[in-house]
């Protein structure tokens, strides 16, 4: 099946679609060209996510600065902050959009779906919805000890009539016996045979631990392994700070800082020669996630060798934060998008330690995953299913049983099943 022509013909013909699928199946990718083909046909899109992450991966913006909901948590916390009437220009803003994106939609909450559907009646939206994610990977952020409650369970999911696209072939490794058992740890599903089957990955690590990327569940022990790593190669240290330029003065500081964080851009990139790196984006030579080894860095170049011997020549790329505002165009008032800053950096970061967290997106060969830190739902299928060579993956032995870590929620995996 043609699955972007299909979706393309599904969203032009004004349906709501929800594109889904486990992780590995492209659906980043499939998202990005429905994306290229509209704006190829002048066509105005809003590519959203709930978190900064989430909508870098799109190079888009977050659904609550896009709709302008402020810091609001549900429909009454937006009347409470004076936020609940819709002002003209996100008003004229949305309904300018032909096609309106929301990426990685397992992390939107109902409350914010809610927000999202009243903002679009306000702004009598006649575009359409896209939108993408996997309900079995990471649930939406709640505060405390308050209960993870998904878009799926807000009304407003049933009044969008979503047109449902699984894409189910996993690009990612083509390990028959490793597929089935994503399948199983995407559900949730323990017995005897994936108990096994997961001990086999426990293995005595190699002494050379540089080989490999460490994936933690917590920052401050990806940041720890990552330094002790750099200290042990006995090579010159290159800083590449990043140069951040401004185009509009209001621009705040914190605003560029919580950016880069989002992007996984670093404000000061600690290199030497020989040290193993991860490519952080995609690109027509490299993809992201890629390890490679720094031979040489010289001028304004950073010299990277990769698996198979090539060496890619790479120099600062560009990442700029845009958001929709109404410009004069030749003298005619249009929406368009306007850059608020750029920031040059290299796209590699140091390849030792990651967290899950930052992981999204990437396939990664030479794999070593920290299980004693999984400590949320569908977790650990999103760690696992990062590898992309079964045989070069490695699980720490866990402290606790593997049904107590390869768990999901319940609610998602029963909306999953239903579809």
């Amino acid at each position: 099946m043609d699955y972007l022509k299909n979706i393309i013909e599904k969203l032009k013909d004004k349906k709501n679609v929800f594109l889904t699928g486990g992780a590995g199946v492209g659906k980043t990718t499939m998202t990005k060209n429905i994306i290229k083909q509209y704006e190829d046909d002048a066509k105005k899109v809003a590519k959203l996510a709930s978190t900064g992450m989430a909508a870098t991966l799109i190079n888009g913006q977050t659904l609550h600065s896009f709709l302008d909901l402020g810091i609001a948590n549900d429909l009454k916390d937006l009347e409470h902050r004076g936020k609940l009437e819709i002002s003209k220009k996100i008003k004229k803003l949305i309904q300018s959009m032909d096609l309106i994106v929301i990426d990685e939609i397992s992390m939107v909450s109902d409350t914010l779906l809610d927000m999202i559907e009243l903002r679009l009646k306000q702004a009598d939206f006649k575009g359409s919805v896209l939108v993408v994610g996997d309900f079995l990977q990471l649930p939406p952020v709640v505060r405390g000890n308050s209960e993870v409650r998904f878009a799926f369970e807000s009304s407003a999911w049933e009044n969008f009539y979503f047109e449902i696209v699984e894409l189910t072939h996993i690009y990612r490794t083509d390990d028959k016996d490793f597929i089935e058992l994503l399948s199983n740890i995407r559900n949730g599903f323990v017995d005897e045979c994936i108990h096994n089957a997961l001990n086999e990955f426990i293995k005595p690590l190699s002494e050379n631990l540089s080989e490999f990327t460490f994936l933690f569940g917590k920052n401050s022990s990806a940041s720890l392994h990552n330094k002790n790593q750099l200290l042990h190669v006995d090579k010159e240290l290159h800083v590449k700070e990043a140069q951040i330029i401004k185009h509009l003065k209001s621009v705040k500081d914190i605003e560029i800082e919580r950016f880069m964080e989002d992007a996984r851009i670093e404000k000061e990139l600690e290199l030497k020669i020989g040290v193993r790196v991860l490519f952080s984006r995609n690109s027509w030579n490299y993809f992201n996630g890629e390890h490679g080894v720094i031979v040489n860095i010289e001028n304004n170049f950073v010299y990277v060798q990769k698996s198979d011997a090539t060496v890619v020549k790479l120099e600062a790329v560009a990442q700029s934060k845009s958001v929709w505002s109404e410009k004069s165009v030749s003298g005619k008032k249009e929406i368009a998008e306007e850059a608020l800053f750029t920031i040059y950096q290299y796209p590699i970061k140091l390849a030792y330690a990651i967290t899950i967290h930052k992981s999204q997106g990437m396939s990664i060969e030479d794999l070593i995953i920290e299980t004693n830190e999984i400590f949320a739902p569908s977790q650990f299928y999103v760690a696992i299913s990062r590898s992309s060579n079964p045989k070069r993956l490695n699980l720490i032995a866990p402290k606790k049983q593997w049904r107590d870590i390869v768990f999901v929620n319940q609610k998602a995996l029963s909306f999953n099943k239903d579809l």
